[in-house]
Formats: structure tokens, sequence, C-alpha cells
């Protein structure tokens, strides 16, 4: 099946909304709260041309990311309600996954590799890809009731969008294995204490807190603010594309295998799973 590369949900129904605010800030807003703004296919193609207008709009000198409701961003849609990638032979399947995969993460490297830096403000429930989504952020600020994990292994799958690269980057390779394989959750305090968080607020006071670190940004040059960034990126993730390339293909593996599919229903389902490894 052929990836769609442009979004099919009318613009005013999108997941993710970008509005233009005073002061040159700009907000991209996870909207989609009654299902705890879970990711899907469509929720990137909407993320990369938003972060494509943000790019080349002279009036965004910053960008805040946040999201409505009670969660930042529970992880990927377990209902898999639509873009199924299918293959006439698994070694097809593989195929099309990488170059799905691939596709997904040059939408990432968009946003993450916006001129303009981005500055998170996470609350609640922020697991699997929406951690990985904040940690694509150049500046994190989180609620302290918000929690952190990448639970990927417990369902069958790999990380693919690059989340436990910068993880590792961020802490360590031996704190992001721990995370990773487990799938353990950490609090705001930890995630705060290992420097993966910037600032830790309350949650009546996240929006202000990411905002006001937003406006010191936007009140200083941005030419000279937007080469900070790109230095300090160039320095930090040099070989990360590489290592995303590889990434996209070990992850391809697990969506042929039967250990992704008694996951995913075991999840949905509340129920326990065991794995055999084929």
């Amino acid at each position: 099946m052929p990836i769609r590369t442009q979004p099919v949900l009318p613009e005013d129904e999108w997941l993710v909304q970008l509005e233009v605010g005073e002061g040159g800030i700009g907000y991209l807003t996870l909207s989609n709260p009654e299902k705890l703004n879970v990711w899907s296919w469509e929720a990137t193609r909407q993320l990369g041309v938003q972060a494509d207008r943000i790019r080349f709009n002279d009036d965004i000198r910053v960008v805040v990311l946040r999201a409505q409701g009670r969660a930042f961003c529970a992880g990927i849609d377990l209902g898999m309600p639509e873009d199924r990638v299918t293959g006439r032979s698994p070694a097809e399947k593989v195929r099309n996954y990488y170059e799905g995969i691939r596709w997904v993460h040059e939408r990432f490297r968009v946003f993450a590799e916006l001129p303009q830096p981005v500055v998170a403000a996470v609350q609640g429930y922020c697991l699997g890809f929406g951690f990985e989504l904040a940690l694509m952020c150049d500046i994190r600020v989180c609620s302290d009731d918000a929690t952190f994990a990448l639970p990927e292994a417990t369902i069958g799958v790999s990380i693919d969008a690059g989340g436990d690269l910068r993880l590792a980057h961020e802490v360590g390779a031996g704190y992001a294995k721990l995370l990773a394989l487990t799938g353990r959750r950490i609090d705001a305090a930890e995630a705060h204490r290992l420097g993966i968080f910037q600032q830790v607020t309350t949650r009546d006071h996240l929006d202000e807190v990411a905002v006001g670190i937003a406006k010191e940004i936007a009140a200083n040059a941005p030419l000279a603010v937007q080469s900070i960034k790109r230095t300090v990126d160039a320095f930090a993730y040099r070989g990360f594309q590489e290592a995303m390339k590889f990434e996209a293909l070990s992850a391809s593996v697990e969506f042929v295998s039967e250990d992704m599919p008694a996951g995913y229903a075991a999840k949905a389902a509340k129920q326990p799973v065991r794995f055999e490894g084929k």
C-alpha cells in the first residue's frame, strides 16, 4: 500500500493546529483531547505541513508545542484505524514499513530542525510517541503531574521515531536502555532530575511558564537565535540521521512478527501477554 503523503481530514478538523500569536510566538497544539491526543499517520502528515508553514513564516520567532486536555500524548493509537501497511510477502511488508517509517522520519526531521526554537509544554500522560515528540523539542517544560515512558517493548514493537536515541543523548545510554527495555514509567520529578525536562511547574502555571520562556527567546535577535540552535544541534546530534536510518530498518522487522499483533490486542484489551519471540 502506498503511503498517503497529504492530510485527509479537512483543516478545521486537524489534530495538529497552528496559531500565530503576538510577539513572534507560534502555537502548535495537539487537539484530539477525547483520545488523549494519540498519534497516527494522519497526525504525522499534519505535523509535516504545519512545520513547513512555520519554517518559512518570519512572523514566528519561537514555537510553543502544547496539547489540549488532560494528556499531552498517550502514544500511538492502538486501534490503528487507518493506513494499514501491507505487502504480498513478509519481505515486501518489511520494505513497505521501512519506506513508510523513513517518510515519517523526514516529517519529524523538518519539525525537529525548524530554524525557530520549540518549547514543549507537557502535562499528564506523555507516553511512547508522545515522549518522542517532546524529545524533539529544544526546551521542555512539564507539569508536576506528567508521566513519561517508552512502552513499545511491552507491546511487541521497537521504538521507531528516535526517542531512544534522543534519550541516550540527553541522559546516557544506560538510562535510555533502562527505560526503553523495561517500559517503566517515570514522574516529572525524575524527568527533571535527569535533565530530560528543564523545568517543572504546576498544571495551572504550565502555559505561563512555557510562554514566558518563549517570550524571552522571541525578544532576542532571531538570526542569532537560529544560528545558536543550528550550531548546538550540529554538534549534539552528529551521526543522528545515520542512526535513524538504521532504526527505521531495525524497527520494520517487528511489524511482521507474531508478537506485535498479540501485544497490541492484549494492550487494547488490558490483558497480559506472553511473547514468543517469533
